[in-house]
């Protein structure tokens, strides 16, 4: 058989093809069983009740349907494609993807613009909806308790440069701002390595009372978890302890400190666990950096029990603050019960298990999108994902796509293992075998290694 070759000329295509002449691919086995769980719950009749608000019935170009923009966002959490433009083209790209979306090979896919401008459309409640409908699901399925929860918060990096700040007071620019400082020191015309070390002397460089991105007004500057200090949204997530679902999620400023922001991130999450529940959230297990005598007296106060660790403060002077002292001394007597260990050993594997598969394998630690409702859109759709994949785990036992790769990879391993045990095996017992029939001339020729591995 000769050697195919790729001709110089191109092929020219045909004007016509058959229908039965195209090549057509098996749908990925993930993708069909989550469209099976959506279309048996009516995901798509239920959103297009929410969305019909934003469309008219006899005028306006057709656009894509909601189920079809949701299912793009689900795209970019399970590929761990960051950005909208990035999911547009992969859906484009892949047949799978296509057949997954609802779309022929005749038919074109949304483009990036499209998603942004019906992102824009649907406000921040349509999001919401598709997050409580998810929990619905997860209710029907005992994956949603809601007794025991988990609230910590991280940072999520603004599409905003540090580059771009200005004052809030009269608009300067950052860099004008040093070069004026540098002119005030005597430098005339500074260069940019005489800027930066201006910069680097000065303290308190940065201020969020003082400076502002105008391209994104509601990112702040904060400390991100590498240490590099960046424009940043927050998002706090209150986790069952139970399941693992994400419950509810909140965005904030970034420079909001964690014993303000979790009063958003608590109520959010009650009012879903009293769905399940009558009483609600029992009990709420949150790191030291929550711990306040406020945030004690008011979980107390709505009948929660709380398991926050205590910072090191020193001796207190409780004149005057009997209910305050009564709430703290109860908490610290509960954080110092094994009760407590366990419950803290769960915070930390499950909120930070949300944590790495919404926003590092999920490709959302860095957002592309600008304002607090844009961000807030995305984050919601995200964690309704996370707790989608929870719920195909728990169905067909693996919650992303390429889980099932590394189950057979596992398998492959395992299998190679016991190879390589068998060989050792052999090659000890044919050196038994040697040494042995030395001994017991009569028996031992009549053995195999076989029998005696069976």
């Amino acid at each position: 058989m000769g050697m195919g070759r790729k001709k110089d000329r191109e092929k020219q295509q045909g004007l016509w093809v058959a229908a039965s002449e195209i090549a057509t691919t098996p749908g990925h086995a993930f993708y069909e069983r989550l469209n099976t769980v959506l279309n048996a719950e009516k995901f798509d009749q239920r959103i297009e009740a929410v969305c019909r608000k934003y469309y008219k019935s006899s005028s306006g170009r057709p656009s894509i349907t909601p189920g079809t923009y949701f299912r793009m966002l689900l795209l970019g959490y399970f590929e761990g494609i960051d950005s909208e433009r990035g999911i547009t083209w992969r859906a484009a790209d892949s047949l799978s993807f296509r057949k997954f979306l609802g779309y022929d090979l005749s038919e074109l896919t949304p483009d990036h613009s499209t998603v942004s401008r019906t992102r824009r459309l649907y406000a921040v409640h349509t999001h919401r909806a598709v997050m409580k409908w998810v929990l619905k699901v997860l209710r029907k399925h005992g994956l949603a308790d809601g007794q025991s929860v988990c609230i910590d918060a991280t940072t999520l990096q603004a599409n905003a440069s540090m580059k771009s700040l200005v004052r809030r007071d009269t608009g300067q620019a950052y860099e004008d701002y040093l070069r004026q400082l540098a002119a005030a020191e005597g430098i005339e015309q500074p260069t940019k390595e005489q800027v930066a070390r201006l910069d680097r002397k000065r303290k308190k460089k940065a201020s969020n009372d003082d400076w502002t991105n105008p391209n994104d007004p509601s990112a702040r500057i904060t400390r991100m978890k590498d240490g590099r200090t960046k424009l940043a949204h927050k998002a706090e997530h209150a986790v069952d302890l139970a399941s693992g679902a994400v419950l509810a999620v909140t965005v904030q400023p970034a420079d909001r400190g964690d014993t303000t922001s979790y009063a958003e991130t608590l109520d959010a999450a009650q009012q879903e666990a009293e769905k399940t529940h009558p009483l609600g959230i029992e009990e709420v297990v949150m790191d030291k950096g929550y711990h306040s005598s406020a945030v004690l007296v008011d979980l107390a106060e709505r009948e929660i029990r709380s398991y926050v660790p205590e910072p090191e403060r020193g001796q207190r002077n409780w004149a005057g603050k009997a209910e305050e002292r009564r709430c703290v001394y109860a908490n610290r007597r509960r954080v110092q019960a094994q009760r407590s260990k366990r419950l803290q050993k769960l915070r930390g594997e499950l909120c930070e298990r949300s944590f790495a598969h919404c926003y590092e394998t999920g490709s959302m630690r860095r957002m592309y999108v600008r304002g607090t409702d844009n961000v807030l859109k995305r984050v919601l759709v995200q964690a309704a994902a996370f707790n989608i994949g929870l719920l195909l785990r728990k169905l067909s036992g693996w919650g992303k796509p390429r889980q099932a790769q590394g189950r057979r990879n596992a398998l492959i391993a395992l299998v190679f293992a016991g190879y390589a045990i068998q060989s050792t095996f052999r090659t000890v017992w044919n050196w038994h075998k040697s040494f042995c029939s030395q001994l017991f001339p009569e028996i031992m020729p009549t053995l195999s290694w076989r029998v005696v591995f069976q």
